[in-house]
C-alpha cells in the first residue's frame, strides 16, 4: 500500500528525511503517525542495518500502532514486532529485536531492556538507528522517555558507537505551566533538548493545517440550593471540632481539589505523628470531600452511595474512640442524608444543561459524541445517568465507559478497552463517557461532539480533547458553573495556547548561533541538576540500612516488619520472605490480572489482620513458593531519622536486596539439603 502524504505533510517530513534528529508538532487529526510511517518507510529503504524502535507511553497504543499505521504500509516488506507490558514475548525483547526491521513498543519495555544484562533480554540505545518517540513532550522529569534520552545524551558525550535518529511527535509541547513569554519559550527549548533536537530549522510547527472544529461553546449554569451538600459540610465542621482547633485551621474551602490536597497532607503528619485521631479524621474528611465533588458534578445518590459503601466496609473494624466517632457520626445521619440525596428538586443544574446538550446532539441519528470526566468513578456515574434518563434513552443514546487499564475498582482490561474503541468506531456505541486515556493517541473516529464536564486539566490535554470534534460542523463544548473554576482553567488554557504559538514562533524565528547557543545553556544547568539529583537519590537510597527500618501498618500503626524481610523481584515487586509474617494478615479474594508473567502468578488479596486494611497480594513464585508482595502505600516507614510515608518504593530510604530463590527460600524446606 502507498503511504501518501498532504502537502503539509510532506513539508513536516523533510528534516527527519535528511537523517536530522526533528520534532513534527501537528494538532491532534494532523496525521503525525501518518507522517512518522513515511519516514520510517524512508529510513527503512535507505539505510544500511536499518532497524526502527516506535516508542509509547500507553500499551493500547501498541496496538493501534501496528494494526492501523505502520502494518498496512510496511508489513509486506518488513518484518514488524509489536510489544508491550500485556506480551509474553517481552521477555524475549533482545532476541525479538535482532529477528525484527521494525518494533514498536511501550517506552518502559525498552528502558528494562537496556538495564538487563540477560542476553534474550538485553538491547543498547545503538542497536537502532531511528528512533520515534509519540507524544513526545512528556520527555521530561522523572518519565520514562527522559530517562531513555538522558541514557542517550551519556552515550553521545562518551561518543560510545552511532546512536539512532530522533524523531519526536507531539499535538503540542505545552508551555510548562509558565505564563510569560519568556518561560514558555525556555518550557519549548528544553522540550527540543530532551529529544536532542540541536538545529533551529528542525523545530516544525503547522498549528493551523486542519479546521479541527467550528464551535466552540461554554454553557453556564447557575449556582442554586444544594441541601445535600450543606449537609455533608456541616458533617465535616463536626469532625474539624473533633480534632485541635490548630489543625482544622489551617484547611481551605471543603468541596475543592486545594481541600483534597490539604487532608492528604494532613493524613501523612497524622501517620507520621502516630496520632491516629487527626490521620483517621483526615482519611474520612477526604471521603466526604470526594462526595462533595461527586455532588458537584453527577447526582446526589451517586455522591451519597460513595459514602455509604465506604462507611459499610468499616463498620466491623472500630479499633478506637476516634473510629467509635466517625461511624456513628455517619450513622446518625445516614437517613437524613439518604432522603436529600432522593430530592429531585435539588437535582444538579449541570446534568440539566448536559441533557439538553446530548438530546440537540442526538436528533440527528449519526451523531458521534465524546463525554470527558474527571475521574473513573465519575465516567460510571455520568454512565448510570445516561443509562437511567428516559429523554436520552428516547434519542437512542448508547453509550460506553473507556477508562484507564488496571487491576483496581472501576478499571478496565486491555481487551475491554479495545472492544469498547471498536463498538466506538463500528457505531455499536454512539457516546463514549471517558476519562483523559482517550485525548491522547487513541485512535477514534471523527466526533460531532465533544463536551468537558468538570474537568481542570491543562492546555495539551485540553487541546488534545478539542481536536477529537473533526466531523463537519462539529461542537466543542464546556459544562460548567458560572464563573467557576472549570470556566476560568479552561480561558487560561485558551490563553497557554496561544502563548505555545507564540514561543514555538520565536523559537523559529531564532538564528542557528542563537538556538544553539540557548540550547547550550539549558543542556548546561539540565545536566548539572540530573547529576545533583541522581547524587541525591543514592543518598537517600544508602541512608540507612535494612535493619534500620520498620514498616508498620498505616491504619493502625501496628509493627509488621522490617527492611531485612524484604526482597525484590524483577526489580519491581517487593515481597516479605519472613514466615512469620503470615500471621499480621489474612487473605481473601482471589486477584486476577489480563497478563502472564513468566515466574510468578497472582495469588489472594491481602489485608491487616489488626484493622483490614488492605496490604498487596500474595504471588506464587514459580508456582513453589507463595509470597506477600506489597503495597508501599498500605505502610509507614520507621528509621532512626523519624517516621515518613513513601508514595513508590523508589522512594524509600535504604537498599532492598534482589530475591534469590535458593538463598531466600531455604527456610521454607527444612527437610531439603540444598548444598547435596
Amino acid at each position: 500500500m502507498d503511504c501518501n502524504l498532504r502537502l503539509y505533510q510532506e513539508e513536516v517530513v523533510q528534516a527527519a528525511l535528511r537523517g536530522e534528529n526533528s520534532i513534527i508538532w501537528l494538532p491532534t487529526g494532523g496525521g503525525k503517525t501518518r507522517a512518522a510511517v513515511y519516514i520510517t518507510k524512508k529510513h527503512l529503504e535507505t539505510t544500511a542495518n536499518a532497524k526502527v524502535a516506535v516508542l509509547v507511553n500507553k500499551v493500547h497504543l501498541v496496538d493501534q500502532h501496528f494494526a492501523k499505521e505502520f502494518r498496512p504500509y510496511l508489513g509486506s516488506t518488513y518484518k514488524i514486532a509489536a510489544i508491550s507490558g500485556d506480551s509474553n514475548e517481552k521477555d524475549l525483547f533482545g532476541c525479538l529485536v535482532k529477528a525484527s526491521d521494525l518494533v514498536i513498543c511501550t517506552a518502559q519495555i525498552l528502558e528494562n531492556a537496556l538495564i538487563n544484562m540477560e542476553e534474550e533480554k538485553h538491547v543498547e540505545l545503538t542497536d537502532f538507528t531511528l528512533l520515534v518517540i509519540d507524544e513526545c513532550h512528556h520527555t521530561q522529569k522523572e518519565s520514562v522517555y527522559n530517562k531513555i534520552m538522558g541514557r542517550y545524551v551519556e552515550k553521545k558525550v562518551r561518543k560510545e558507537g552511532n546512536l539512532p535518529q530522533i524523531l519526536g511527535l507531539t499535538a503540542s509541547p505545552g508551555t510548562g505551566g509558565n505564563k510569560q513569554l519568556d518561560k514558555a519559550v525556555e518550557h519549548v527549548l528544553q522540550v527540543c533538548l530532551n529529544v536532542h533536537i540541536r538545529t533551529y530549522h528542525n523545530v516544525i510547527l503547522l498549528y493551523n493545517c486542519l479546521n479541527i472544529q467550528d464551535q466552540y461553546m461554554y454553557m453556564f449554569v447557575c449556582v442554586q440550593q444544594d441541601p445535600f451538600g450543606n449537609h455533608l459540610k456541616a458533617m465535616m465542621l463536626m469532625i474539624h471540632e473533633y480534632m485541635p482547633p490548630t489543625v482544622s485551621r489551617s484547611l481551605r474551602e471543603m468541596g475543592t481539589q486545594e481541600y483534597e490536597a490539604d487532608v492528604v497532607e494532613l493524613e501523612k503528619e497524622g501517620v507520621k505523628k502516630e496520632n491516629r485521631l487527626i490521620a483517621q479524621c483526615a482519611l474520612h474528611l477526604r471521603q466526604y470531600n470526594d462526595a462533595l465533588l461527586i455532588n458537584d458534578t453527577v447526582r446526589m445518590v451517586d455522591a451519597f452511595r460513595g459514602l455509604d459503601e465506604f462507611y459499610n466496609s468499616r463498620k466491623t473494624k472500630l479499633l478506637d474512640g476516634t473510629d467509635i466517632f466517625l461511624q456513628g457520626l455517619f450513622d446518625e445521619n445516614r437517613v437524613e442524608l439518604k432522603q436529600l440525596a432522593s430530592n429531585d428538586r435539588y437535582e444538579n443544574p449541570k446534568l440539566a444543561q448536559l441533557q439538553c446538550t446530548l438530546q440537540e446532539e442526538f436528533n440527528d441519528e449519526n451523531s458521534r459524541a465524546i463525554l470527558f470526566s474527571k475521574t473513573r468513578r465519575g465516567t460510571h456515574c455520568l454512565f448510570d445517568w445516561v443509562n437511567s434518563n428516559p429523554e436520552l434513552q428516547r434519542v437512542n443514546i448508547r453509550a460506553g465507559i473507556l477508562t484507564g487499564a488496571g487491576t483496581g475498582a472501576n478499571h478496565m482490561t486491555q481487551n475491554e478497552q479495545k472492544e469498547t474503541i471498536k463498538h466506538f468506531r463500528t457505531g455499536i456505541l454512539n457516546l463514549l463517557i471517558s476519562t483523559s486515556v482517550a485525548e491522547e493517541g487513541l485512535d477514534i473516529p471523527e466526533c460531532n461532539l465533544v463536551v468537558r464536564y468538570g474537568l481542570l486539566t491543562n492546555e495539551i490535554a485540553q487541546q488534545q480533547a478539542s481536536g477529537r470534534a473533526r466531523a463537519l460542523n462539529s461542537v466543542y463544548s464546556v459544562v460548567a458553573e458560572e464563573g467557576g473554576r472549570e470556566i476560568r482553567r479552561e480561558l487560561t488554557n485558551e490563553y497557554l495556547e496561544s502563548l505555545t504559538a507564540k514561543a514555538i514562533d520565536q523559537v523559529q524565528q531564532m538564528s542557528p548561533s542563537e538556538f544553539r547557543r540557548k540550547i547550550s545553556g539549558i543542556q548546561q544547568i539540565a545536566v548539572m541538576t540530573r547529576i545533583q539529583a541522581e547524587r541525591k537519590k543514592n543518598e537517600r537510597k544508602q541512608r540507612y540500612s535494612p535493619s534500620q527500618v520498620q514498616f508498620q501498618c498505616r491504619e493502625c500503626f501496628l509493627l509488621v516488619c522490617s527492611g531485612e524481610d524484604l526482597r525484590k523481584i524483577e526489580n519491581a515487586h517487593h515481597v516479605n520472605i519472613n514466615p512469620e509474617f503470615e500471621k499480621h494478615y489474612r487473605a481473601g479474594g482471589q486477584v486476577v490480572l489480563e497478563k502472564s508473567f513468566e515466574d510468578w502468578e497472582p495469588g489472594q488479596v491481602i489485608s491487616c489482620k489488626n484493622c483490614g486494611k488492605e496490604w498487596g497480594m500474595e504471588i506464587k513464585f514459580k508456582k513453589v513458593v507463595t509470597l506477600p508482595c506489597l503495597k508501599i502505600k498500605s505502610f509507614s516507614m520507621k528509621t532512626p531519622g523519624g517516621k515518613s510515608t513513601p508514595r513508590q518504593w523508589k522512594d524509600v530510604e535504604f537498599q532492598v536486596k534482589e530475591f534469590d530463590f535458593l538463598e531466600d527460600m531455604s527456610s521454607h524446606f527444612h527437610d531439603l539439603d540444598l548444598d547435596e
